[in-house]
């Protein structure tokens, strides 16, 4: 292993939050392999770049020596992480978490060592827990301390229903931590609470108690929004690599520097060389290249990556995409959301009428059937597509109608 503060300044790179920084220090310091866990729930078949960010830094705590255990939560996918949500969510079967685990594992091992890492299923041990153990550990804990859970206290201030099942949940992924005897847990912002309940419990059980360290939720591809497939601003990891190159090469420059940041392998002095670059009068654009090259061939191979450059090029460089495409903002009218709660939506059609790029709503309905209509380099097949306020999309009609559109 190299030495403490090498091994802290890689941990750190990226994290929102180390808990806490001097207890890791000691366990650094005993000198032998920690064990490192991070759970996910297979609520869905696919994972997404925003996904990745914590599995990255799994990486590189199996990179450092340290021992992996990535947790595969079959149990408390049947639960359903409340954390984030302002409705209960459906329970999904044990067929359907089984189905999506196994397509996880295939992902995971696309960053992770297969031969260094520890698969762990946590309906081992909640299995056995049993009614009378589930009451034990529930009696743990106070409903008063569960409140103070930030989408908790939303939902029960707005009067609006909290399973009793969605109590149980923290303390079943802390529960975990207790039987992994993880030293650190990984998790993104959104986990903390439950983190530390992993934390309070191994305390409860006579254990040294675990680090956490938090990383941020890597932002969709369209604006502030976290990663999501719901919202369609998603790269996912099984994608063709077309597909990845093109969506990367869709982000603003802004948001390059995130991505890299989270998402990219290369030494921090390598990107500061390019932040130079670019401060030098360097085309952002270039950086671009090298950062989507790396995120294709770590899930498709080098020569993947090659002929997704290439195919970039022919497609975008050589006559469709330009490399100045005008700026456009349109208003979404009040009242467009769907319902209470959510963003305001406006249909494709009307942000191809309001940007010029059609004439009409109508001309746009037609285009799209023609298949004429690409967003983010995506063709467009729903004419009732909907985008949000807050997105910046970059639409495409026929080969030389372009717009970057930010919905305000």
């Amino acid at each position: 292993m190299s030495d403490i503060d090498n091994q802290l300044k890689i941990i750190k790179r990226g994290c929102d939050e180390l808990i806490v920084e001097a207890e890791l220090r000691e366990k650094l310091k005993a000198g032998r392999r920690l064990r490192v866990k991070l759970g996910m729930d297979p609520t869905a078949p696919d994972l997404h770049l925003g996904h990745t960010v914590v599995i990255n830094k799994l990486r590189q705590f199996q990179d450092l020596g340290h021992q992996v255990q990535f947790l595969i939560g079959d149990f408390t996918g049947m639960i359903g992480d409340p954390s984030g949500k302002n409705e209960t969510r459906p329970a999904l079967s044990r067929e359907q978490i089984m189905q999506n685990a196994k397509t996880y594992q295939d992902q995971v091992f696309k960053i992770l060592d297969a031969n260094r890492t520890e698969i762990l299923f946590n309906s081992k041990w909640s299995d056995e827990l049993g009614a009378a153990g589930l009451i034990r550990l529930a009696g743990k804990w106070t409903v008063a301390r569960m409140l103070e859970r930030d989408d908790f206290a939303k939902r029960y201030a707005a009067r609006q229903p909290i399973a009793i099942h969605e109590f149980l949940y923290p303390l079943m992924q802390g529960f975990d931590s207790v039987a992994m005897k993880s030293d650190v847990e990984l998790g993104g912002t959104d986990q903390k609470f439950n983190l530390l309940v992993g934390r309070e419990l191994q305390k409860d059980y006579g254990q040294p108690q675990q680090c956490i360290l938090t990383m941020p939720l890597l932002e969709g591809l369209r604006g502030p929004e976290k990663m999501s497939k719901s919202l369609g601003n998603y790269v996912g990891i099984n994608e063709p690599p077309e597909a990845i190159f093109g969506k990367l090469m869709s982000i603003s420059d802004e948001v390059m520097w995130r991505y890299i940041e989270l998402l990219s392998f290369q030494p921090l002095e390598s990107v500061g060389k390019w932040k130079d670059e670019v401060a030098g009068g360097g085309n952002p654009r270039d950086i671009k290249v090298r950062f989507a090259r790396e995120i294709v061939a770590r899930f498709h191979g080098a020569r993947a990556a090659e002929l997704a450059i290439s195919d970039f090029e022919a497609r975008f460089r050589h006559g469709e995409l330009p490399d100045n495409i005008p700026e456009v903002t349109v208003k979404v009218p009040e009242g467009g959301g769907k319902s209470a709660g959510h963003a305001a939506e406006i249909t494709i059609s009307k942000v191809l009428k309001e940007s010029q790029l059609v004439a009409s709503a109508s001309e746009a309905l037609r285009l799209i059937e023609q298949g004429g209509v690409r967003i983010n380099g995506e063709k467009v097949t729903d004419k009732g597509l909907a985008v949000r306020r807050g997105d910046t999309v970059v639409l495409q009609v026929g080969k030389r109608k372009f717009a970057r559109v930010t919905l305000t």
